[in-house]
């Protein structure tokens, strides 16, 4: 198994990814070669990906080649242009809002686990206790945005007009903030270095995960895991998703062993699907 990590502007990927030890540029990815070329986030993606490399793989017959990134556009750039076999990290809204952005033809194969989504603080320990005219950063791609206020609704902290629709929504579709919030706008991987300027910060699991942000201690309001929408799934592209090397891969990801693994590893923060 090789794995290599890609940390690089999205346009730059591509580029980076070949320096890393991507396959070539002029052929798709696994073109003569058994390996299977999976892209990922470190967390937790990345880990359950080298876990069923190293523990699990070798008995199926799969051979693994982990490329991981720091962004959320990167990983499925290269999966459309053939520098991936598959990746691991987004869920469904977010891979078709890159779809649609994007032309690509990228598809779900299947779901794998759920990141909860939360709100964290490192100045207040319960949502009762953000104040008035509190600044609050959400990230700023529109499907993550939307689940996160979908949180604050939840919360009691807004109300979105009724109707308001994931794929035309805005700030200006909050109804009511009856401690009149200030919104900020911020990339997904920056959110938990906002927490020193802002009040609270909405973040994504995985990035929650790397700057050792604790999912119970630290958030003061957690996203409901029953008939969430936003479960991950192992991504490919529609001409190569019946590869049998991803089958077996999305065997292994949610077999007993790799269940384990993430309730063992993450106590809770990362619910594998197999366990719901």
């Amino acid at each position: 198994m090789r794995r290599t990590t890609v940390i690089a502007p999205a346009a730059l990927v591509l580029l980076a990814a070949t320096a890393c030890g991507a396959p070539s540029e002029n052929a798709p990815a696994g073109s003569g070669e058994d390996a299977l070329v999976v892209g990922a986030t470190a967390v937790p993606a990345g880990d359950l990906l080298e876990f069923v490399d190293a523990e699990l793989a070798a008995d199926a017959g799969l051979e693994l080649e982990i490329h991981e990134y720091s962004d959320y556009i990167a990983p499925n750039s290269a999966l459309a242009e053939g520098q991936l076999d598959a990746n691991l990290y987004q869920h469904e809204p977010f891979l078709q809002e890159f779809n649609e952005g994007h032309g690509a033809d990228l598809v779900a194969v299947d779901q794998v686990y759920l990141p909860p989504l939360g709100l964290y603080s490192s100045s207040v320990d319960a949502v009762e206790d953000l104040g008035e005219g509190a600044v609050v950063a959400l990230p700023n791609d529109p499907t993550n945005e939307f689940r996160a206020l979908l949180l604050l609704q939840e919360g009691g902290l807004i109300t979105l007009a009724e109707g308001t629709d994931e794929g035309s929504f805005s700030l200006d579709d909050i109804e009511d903030n009856p401690k009149d919030l200030e919104f900020r706008e911020v990339e997904a991987a920056q959110l938990p270095r906002s927490l020193d300027d802002v009040d609270a910060a909405i973040v994504n699991n995985n990035y929650a995960q790397e700057a050792g942000l604790d999912f119970e201690q630290d958030s003061i309001l957690l996203e409901q895991v029953e008939g969430n929408p936003y479960v991950n799934v192992l991504a490919a592209r529609a001409d190569n998703a019946d590869d049998p090397r991803i089958a077996t891969l999305l065997e292994l990801l949610t077999s007993s062993e790799a269940t384990r693994f993430l309730e063992e590893e993450y106590q809770g923060s990362i619910v594998p699907v197999a366990a719901e």
